[in-house]
């Protein structure tokens, strides 16, 4: 068969034998210049019994082809047949071309993915690609993280790992929202607690106050450091001094806690330096939107429906969001003169834009989905459209325990913390789950049911897959004493497996799962969506499942038949290629991929 363009995976080299017919009727055909040739996709049909792809190829070209979709359908396929890659073609309904491909091409694949190891599924990075800068946690340093932070903690690490896979240049930042009332209430309330450190009955926490435990070692601090030299200073004197050491100690705190999910961020960007004295950002920024005509005095006309948090009936400094596609302009100073946290957000991103990001990703609590159009708007103004910012909506967490809501954290005082999570069932199982729904979609997390060593529990069956493979390879020594148990060396001594031997109905579409990983990488990573790895590795870890245990009802398809060396290798060479893929995904989803489940 022809050889396959270089780096193409399987459905992008399809789709480019697609695009090369279509360019060839075009020209022979007088079809008008610039068609947008990106419209057209080959992707697994919805019923796998129409074959192994379909395109979309004569629906979308049908009308600069000029031709009915039908007919043209008809053409494609006619030169689709051609391929000596292509073993059958049929046109469907009134237009759609389903491909079923050579039987040998399943076996190239794990060939590929022996040769690729590691790299499987990889894509090269585009020259002169933006730089991505993906925003996540960015919790309020009032506290420790509690379990819904650890969603959007899991989720922008996993992004951000799966985007590098894809080649992309990347940027963690964590936005440090160290400005504002919030941590003037933190300072107030380790004031408390410093007074507690000092001997005093401070009773019970005031309303309005953080009331966890949690601030107990920052009281502790702030007394062994200044001892009662604070107790007798006026508010204004002492707060900056308690706000700071609270803040350091709280981030200290949370940058542990995301170190327990085996998370690292490369920049962590205070709000408060956008207002340092003598270099103030957000001024500046309102400076550059106002030279634009972005910005104007003006009322808000009263909210429609439920109140509007930032609405006031008073003249005021806008942005004039409306004009980059927002539902209403926006106030960026408050009636206190202090500005409003919109408006250091715009300032955050244009300067995340002077530092040379063009892609920005921010990842949203539940609470925030009101505030994406806004966030839009304002990077268009700011970037002059030259920067894009996809906000991604993390839902949220219901905690659980045998179905039931777990209670309350002494500690934190009135949530569940991170760390608490993470000690009771381990790392891999909280950012596995965190992942295994769409991130938009409300998760509920049973303590008890993500520890469970069954098929019901995902994260296990697909480590479970990892070490059940690794498992055949122990027990296979026992034909090939000298099999090695490196990965790289295994994988050598298993190329020269003749692959062509796996031809049962179950092993191809084995194989064809593995064929897929590629185009899954490449879909979740163009749609910022890690949780389709987790779906993608429990659909194979499940396949590969089922396949050793139908060996022990069939033992013609036993991984290792001892009479049978050639159909043995053959078939470690497939488990490699499982394991292989299940530890690449695995790395991507930050999640360990055992070779013994213990």
């Amino acid at each position: 068969m022809p050889d396959k363009a270089p780096n193409l995976h399987l459905f992008a080299d399809v789709l480019a034998r697609v695009h090369a017919i279509c360019a060839d009727l075009a020209s022979a055909g007088g079809w008008p210049d610039g068609i947008d040739f990106s419209r057209v996709v080959v992707e697994p049909p919805r019923d796998p019994s129409h074959g192994d792809m379909a395109t979309n190829a004569a629906m979308v070209l049908a009308k600069e082809a000029k031709a009915k979709p039908r007919d043209l359908a008809e053409a494609i396929a006619a030169r689709l047949r051609e391929d000596a890659l292509v073993a059958k073609v049929d046109v469907a309904g009134p237009g759609f071309i389903n491909l079923t491909l050579q039987p040998g091409v399943w076996a190239e694949q794990l060939a590929t993915i022996l040769r690729e190891g590691a790299a499987y599924g990889r894509i090269a990075p585009v020259k002169g690609a933006p730089k991505v800068n993906v925003e996540y946690v960015s919790a309020n340093p009032t506290g420790p993280m509690h379990v819904g932070h650890c969603r959007g903690a899991v989720f922008g690490d996993a992004l951000c790992s799966l985007l590098q896979f894809a080649g992309r240049d990347v940027v963690r930042e964590y936005y440090i929202n160290d400005a504002g009332a919030q941590v003037d209430v933190l300072a107030r309330s380790a004031f408390l607690r410093y007074r507690e450190a000092l001997g005093e009955d401070i009773g019970t926490i005031p309303e309005g106050l953080y009331p966890g435990d949690y601030l107990k070692p920052v009281g502790q601090a702030l007394a062994a450091e200044h001892g009662d030299k604070l107790r007798d200073l006026p508010e204004a004197q002492w707060l900056p001094i308690v706000r700071d050491k609270a803040i350091a100690m709280m981030m200290d705190e949370i940058k542990g806690d995301l170190a327990a999910l085996n998370i690292k961020h490369d920049v962590f960007f205070s709000e408060r330096s956008l207002i340092a004295h003598g270099n103030n950002k957000v001024a500046e920024t309102i400076d550059f939107l106002r030279e634009r005509g972005d910005v104007y005095e003006g009322r808000l006309p009263p909210p429609k429906g439920a109140p509007v948090e930032d609405w006031e009936d008073r003249e005021q400094l806008l942005f004039r969001a409306t004009a980059y596609g927002d539902d209403v302009d926006r106030p960026l100073i408050k009636s206190d003169n202090t500005y409003t946290y919109f408006a250091s957000d715009i300032a955050n991103h244009r300067n995340k834009f002077e530092r040379g990001f063009a892609d920005l990703i921010d990842v949203f609590g539940a609470d925030h989905g009101g505030y994406i159009k806004r966030m839009q708007a304002a990077v268009k103004a700011v970037t002059a459209g030259q920067a894009t910012l996809d906000v991604k909506i993390v839902q949220l967490v219901k905690l659980l325990r045998n179905g039931e809501p777990v209670k309350m954290s002494k500690r934190s005082g009135d949530f569940v913390t991170l760390r608490e999570v993470v000690d009771e069932v381990g790392n891999d199982a909280v950012r596995f789950m965190m992942l295994y729904r769409k991130n938009d979609a409300v998760l509920d997390f049973d303590l008890a049911k993500v520890i469970e060593q069954s098929k019901d529990n995902p994260v296990f069956y697909v480590q479970y897959g990892h070490a059940r493979g690794h498992s055949i390879f122990r027990n296979a020594r026992e034909v090939f004493p000298d099999l090695p148990e490196e990965d790289d060396a295994r994988i050598a001594y298993l190329s020269d497996a003749k692959l062509e031997l796996l031809s049962d109905s179950t092993e191809l579409e084995l194989l064809k799962r593995l064929a897929m990983y590629p185009r899954m990488i490449e879909g979740a990573a163009a749609a910022h969506e890690p949780h389709r790895i987790a779906f993608y590795l429990y659909d194979l870890a499940s396949e590969f499942h089922a396949l050793w245990t139908k060996g022990r009802d069939l033992p013609y398809l036993r991984f290792i038949i001892n009479d049978d060396a050639h159909m043995t290798k053959a078939r470690l060479a497939m488990v490699q290629g499982v394991v292989s893929v299940l530890a690449s995904g695995l790395a991507v989803l930050g999640v360990h991929a055992p070779d013994a489940m213990r």
